[in-house]
């Protein structure tokens, strides 16, 4: 981080100082040029008023060279008289014999038209730049020529001190440069660390301080974007232990299932190939495997059934019909289902009375009544299978305030006084294939899905389930269900709750 900063920091002081050298180029250029120009026209002027005066004093000039050449060192230049037709009559650092022509001479035209002439070049004669500024006289034009060197030689000392005060004005500039560089650089560089970090997937970094101007706001929409990045890694981490789970939801299943599967078939292929090898003619045993064979397969059809039951729940493709309905004619119709199996163990149904709701109403339930039939027979079933003759089974009811709702719900008990079941088995028991003694269960005929089909059928109506017991005082299963209407669909999807209670 610090090393990034630096090298961030150079850069701008590098491209700062870059941007000042050549603004000061462009100044010393244009300023030298303008001062040149100045200078060369305050000259000019000066020339001007100087070669009008000696253009007074032509003739006697002419007449005595001597007092000409004082002139012209008084002058700091050369001074010349160019008759009409351009031939020099007097030059004070040449021989007029030796001089040309000038009337081509630029100020020289200009003078003899009676204008006052200037220009800049070369002397032929001599060989050296000069000022040149040409005046009307009486024999056709005075000329002074003044050395450009002199021009340039003021004009660096302008440039000198121009330059000089131009870098004394950058000092101040430099300096807040410097900090400004400084500032920038720390914050690119924390944001610059942020990005990195983004990028190896530490998406709960965040940037603090990071201000109202337009790296804060940058700063603002990348803590906004780790943000989300977080949010979906998140959602991405729970929907890939959401996959995990289902996909070891499927492998248990598919296991349990073909599991379930294979001792019925196994059972009804063995003893099909015992009767077609010639027990069938056996009068003995022929009726018992027959009886066996169908026993098996009747296992297998309510397997199948309690199958397609819980896959109809889990995918929501079930059609409930919600009503409101007298809790107490819903335990009488399951009861009379069940009591002709009941009494051949010996086994009493009893239910216990309903209470009423807080006004006096006889207490409802708002549910699909065929669904509650089918849980409430499961729960009996059960108590039946596991309830020794000459028991007792009970079906209790208790109306509570539900904390979400706002309204009362119905907790409707099978209470038997069977062994009982042992504390560690308890919180596993509405699992799909789950039994607490797998041989007793499956010589019952249980196919392991009842309380499971219980569940997914209290969840779709709202409610919940539950079970308590101890060894040797029975066991309690309970599910609760909504008195009013709370809203549910018909048709529920519900696959999200279903799938995570059955993989825990």
């Amino acid at each position: 981080m610090p090393r990034l900063t630096g090298r961030i920091f150079l850069k701008l002081i590098a491209a700062v100082l870059a941007v000042l050298i050549t603004s000061l180029v462009a100044v010393d250029f244009m300023a030298s040029r303008i001062a040149e120009d100045t200078y060369v026209d305050t000259l000019t002027v000066e020339l001007t008023q100087k070669c009008r005066i000696l253009a007074l004093e032509e003739s006697d000039l002419i007449a005595r060279p001597s007092r000409l050449a004082d002139f012209a060192r008084a002058a700091g230049g050369r001074i010349s008289i160019i008759r009409r037709d351009g031939l020099v009559i007097s030059d004070t650092e040449q021989h007029p014999a030796r001089m040309g022509s000038h009337a081509d001479r630029p100020e020289v035209i200009r003078a003899l038209s009676g204008q006052v002439g200037s220009d800049k070049r070369l002397s032929a004669s001599v060989g050296i730049n000069y000022l040149y500024v040409a005046v009307p006289s009486p024999s056709g034009a005075l000329r002074l020529a003044v050395p450009l060197q002199e021009v340039q030689r003021q004009v660096n000392i302008i440039r000198r001190h121009l330059l000089t005060a131009t870098a004394i004005a950058f000092l101040p500039s430099i300096l807040l440069t410097a900090f400004f560089a400084r500032w920038v650089s720390r914050k690119l560089g924390q944001i610059i660390d942020f990005a990195a970090q983004l990028a190896q997937g530490n998406f709960q970094a965040r940037l603090s301080n990071t201000g109202s101007d337009e790296l804060g706001v940058l700063g603002n929409k990348l803590n906004e974007t780790g943000e989300k990045l977080e949010a979906m890694f998140e959602q991405l981490e729970r929907e890939h232990a959401e996959l995990e789970k289902l996909e070891r939801v499927r492998k248990d299943f598919i296991i349990n299932v073909s599991h379930e599967l294979r001792t019925p078939l196994a059972s009804i292929q063995g003893y099909t190939e015992t009767l077609i090898d010639g027990a069938i003619d056996d009068p003995l045993h022929n009726l018992k495997f027959l009886n066996i064979i169908r026993a098996n397969a009747e296992r297998l059809g309510r397997l199948i059934s309690d199958l397609l039951t819980l896959s109809r729940i889990e995918l929501g493709i079930t059609r409930f019909q919600f009503g409101s309905y007298l809790i107490e004619n819903l335990l009488y119709d399951c009861q009379q289902s069940l009591v002709p199996i009941a009494r051949k163990k010996q086994i009493d149904i009893v239910i216990d009375p309903v209470p009423n709701e807080s006004d006096g109403a006889r207490a409802e339930a708002f549910c699909d009544s065929e669904a509650i039939h089918q849980a409430l027979s499961n729960l009996l079933d059960n108590a039946i299978k596991y309830t020794p003759p000459g028991g007792h089974i009970h079906l209790e009811t208790r109306l509570f305030p539900h904390p979400d709702h706002k309204i009362e719900f119905v907790e409707i008990a099978v209470r038997d006084t069977g062994a009982g079941i042992p504390a560690e088995e308890l919180s596993r028991l509405f699992e799909r294939f789950y039994r607490v003694d797998k041989a007793r269960s499956r010589e019952l005929g249980g196919t392991g899905l009842g309380l499971a089909i219980v569940k997914h059928l209290a969840k779709a109506h709202g409610g919940d389930v539950g079970v308590s017991s101890e060894l040797g005082q029975g066991a309690r299963f309970w599910f609760t269900l909504p008195t009013r209407d709370i809203g549910l669909k018909e048709t529920q999807s519900i696959q999200s709750e279903l799938t995570a209670s059955a993989s825990r």
